[in-house]
């Protein structure tokens, strides 16, 4: 039989009910002869409440302290399914992180896992018993509580069967998989039998908030088979149906992958354009700029160089919506500096990008999604692109217009041949 690694996401597991239904799944799986080893998060809402009494007591929380206090959500969790397991007849032992060694960096607040001690999991396995791990969080050199950072519990959970080498890591949320976009904006969206760990990471990395990047950057490394379903369904659903539900997020040269050209089209809201004008167009101008916004520690996402006969260059990028005052700031000060003109920048765009491995044998693509927006009058202010994505920028007014028409464009309501 197989070792499985599930996880639970927040609301999975939010009410004392539902930890009982997450508890009869497992129990399920449990008495069908295989491995489980699951990896919870904090009941929904309890991160948030935590953090907002820390930040009650201190405006700006110590990052050692709050890690401290982020990560005793998990630790309640854990408890409960695990007493909730043995109400089943399931033998359950909770673990935190710290004690099943879950070895990070000192990055308090958005550490990195630098290895995991898998023995104790690997001797209750073999006893029988089913392992609840906290996930989120885990302990550094020095001792040290640390949390992985905001979905963090998905990278647990995927570290952790990277570690046991478990023939499947099942992610459990309130979505039974990944869909072509969000239903909420298109409710012909249709959910994605399977998926590439390439397109996954991209629409993770574009607005996609199914799973945590980073968790996918680490299934994709260790080559961990993900597959994304819900824990809203009956827990008593028939085993075999209940293994083949949700979105397989597998490797492209898988021969029954849906040979779609676009699988999917993401978006993300939180986005602000800069453009730094007149800027004099000399080598070391472009670290000039961007240095001092990297060393505030902002991400830059899409950059554009336009230069005039003038021998000067308008310099435009994009950082998330939250940091762009403190971006707009910096520019200012590097605007003196380097000799340019002005600063000038929008935080009301949102970027829309279509993702799908078939664009490298398919042409075309790019200007089939330029004429659908244009017919739509949707102005595109910048573009960026890789082998399998195409991203613009557009006035966020039209975001969601643009996900419908592009949908439609591409027939991603429509099942593959």
């Amino acid at each position: 039989m197989a070792l499985i690694v599930q996880k639970y996401g927040g609301t999975s597991v939010g009410t004392t009910e539902r930890i009982r239904n997450v508890a009869r799944r497992i129990a399920k799986w449990r008495r069908a002869g295989h491995q489980v080893v699951v990896v919870p998060s904090a009941m929904s809402g309890e991160t948030n409440r935590l953090i907002g009494l820390a930040r009650e007591i201190q405006s700006e929380p110590d990052l050692r302290e709050l890690d401290v206090v982020a990560s005793t959500g998990e630790q309640v969790t854990i408890g409960l399914l695990a007493m909730a397991l043995k109400a089943q007849g399931i033998e359950a032992r909770s673990y935190t992180g710290w004690q099943v060694r879950v070895v990070t960096d000192s990055a308090f607040t958005k550490a990195r896992i630098q290895g995991i001690d898998e023995h104790r999991l690997r001797a209750d396995l073999a006893a029988g018993i089913v392992p609840v791990v906290a996930g989120f969080q885990g302990i550094d050199g020095d001792g040290n509580v640390t949390t992985l950072g905001r979905g963090g519990s998905d990278t647990s959970g995927v570290a952790l069967a990277a570690a046991l080498k478990a023939d499947e890591c099942q992610i459990f949320t309130d979505v039974d998989g990944v869909y072509t976009t969000d239903p909420r904006i298109v409710p012909e969206a249709r959910r994605l039998r399977q998926i590439t760990f390439e397109e996954m990471l991209e629409m993770a990395s574009l607005g996609s908030k199914v799973l945590q990047i980073r968790s996918v950057e680490f299934a994709g490394k260790y080559q961990v088979r993900l597959r994304v379903l819900s824990s809203l369904t009956d827990p008593d659903l028939d085993l075999d149906t209940e293994a083949k539900s949700g979105t397989l997020i597998t490797f492209e040269e898988d021969e029954h992958m849906e040979q779609a050209v676009i699988s999917g089209i993401a978006f993300a809201r939180d986005e602000a354009k800069l453009t730094v004008m007149g800027v004099p167009d000399r080598p070391g101008v472009a670290y000039a700029i961007l240095g001092p916004v990297a060393d505030a520690n902002i991400d830059v996402d899409m950059i554009i160089q336009n230069a005039s006969v003038d021998g000067s260059t308008d310099f435009s990028f994009t950082v998330p919506r939250g940091d762009f005052n403190r971006a707009m700031a910096i520019l200012e000060q590097v605007r003196t500096h380097v000799g340019a003109r002005a600063v000038v920048g929008d935080n009301r765009i949102c970027k829309v990008s279509m993702v799908g491995v078939g664009m490298r044998s398919h042409v075309g693509i790019a200007s089939r999604m330029f004429r659908t927006l244009s017919e739509e009058g949707i102005n595109i202010q910048m573009i960026s692109t890789s082998e399998i994505k195409i991203s613009v920028v557009v006035d966020e007014k039209y975001l969601e217009l643009a996900v419908r028409v592009l949908h439609r464009a591409f027939d991603l309501d429509q099942q593959p041949a």
